[in-house]
């Protein structure tokens, strides 16, 4: 294996009730964190969600509501879950559209801190697409030459992941190996994101801006200006906990901007009435 890390990295998988971010559950989660010296070390627990499985979500992961009435829910693990991963790297299929968002949403519902600033998202299907561009069954059996046997299981999928992963350096020397490198690649769209689900983005100048709607591509301080409600309209509509936590910090930003720019107005004007009348 020729991946370059610089701390741990944890891929995983998760199992959840559907597929929507802000209003399903994680039924499954499974880690493999690897660490500098090449350990692996895993975590796999079944969660109750809380809320009932669905019949056709059952049929797809094969998890049910008689499997996890007994579990603990993901507020009972979830210090043990941010323990296991600490300061890792994260990565995983199809990651940084699903996973990823929705296990920050399940931190936010029992208002535990997840903190993702420092953090690298390698998202593995974005690396097979953008050089094979097939599914994670044909990844599997492209790169690793095997048959998918028991998808839809978190663990097993976490595995293949992995095992593709791998392979996928082995097989690209154009490949970098440093994890950052490998992040900025796997990385959909043309701008970096701001929040997890895609809604915010940072522009090439570094300015945070709307990644989506009438207003994609404006700046979240232009927006505000021209259409002030908008603002209060994101918060009250149905988008995820964390979109809505990154946002209030861009405004939080931009109004403490646009005090310290009063401010310093004034401070200006004084200065020159002062100058004015004190020459005199």
């Amino acid at each position: 294996m020729k991946l370059k890390l610089t701390k741990p990295i944890c891929f995983f998988d998760l199992e959840a009730t559907g597929t929507q971010i802000t209003k399903d559950r994680i039924v499954q989660i499974a880690i493999i964190k690897i660490h500098l010296n090449g350990k692996e070390e895993s975590f796999n627990k079944l969660v109750n969600p809380t809320i009932s499985i669905p019949k056709e979500i059952t049929e797809i992961h094969g998890i049910s509501d008689a499997d996890v009435i007994d579990q603990p829910t993901f507020g009972q693990l979830a210090n043990e879950i941010l323990t296991f991963i600490g300061d890792s790297d994260l990565a995983g299929y199809n990651s940084n559209k699903y996973d990823i968002p929705l296990l920050a949403e399940e931190f936010l519902r029992c208002d535990v801190e997840f903190d993702v600033s420092n953090r690298a998202f390698i998202d593995v299907q974005n690396i097979f697409h953008k050089m094979e561009q097939r599914t994670l069954a044909a990844a599997y059996q492209f790169y690793c030459g095997k048959n998918m046997e028991n998808a839809h299981d978190a663990l097993y999928d976490t595995q293949v992941t992995w095992s593709v992963f791998k392979a996928q350096l082995d097989k690209y020397d154009s490949l970098d190996s440093n994890v950052q490198a490998l992040a900025e690649f796997s990385r959909a769209g043309d701008h970096k994101l701001l929040d997890l689900a895609g809604r915010l983005a940072i522009d090439e100048r570094g300015n945070s801006i709307y990644n989506f709607g009438k207003h994609k591509g404006k700046t979240i301080k232009q927006v505000m200006k021209e259409e002030p409600g908008y603002y209060g309209w994101m918060l009250d509509a149905d988008f995820p906990l964390y979109t809505k936590q990154c946002l209030r910090k861009e405004m939080e930003k931009i109004k403490a901007e646009n005090q310290q720019g009063k401010e310093k107005e004034f401070e200006d004007k004084l200065s020159q009435l002062k100058n004015k009348f004190g020459s005199k």
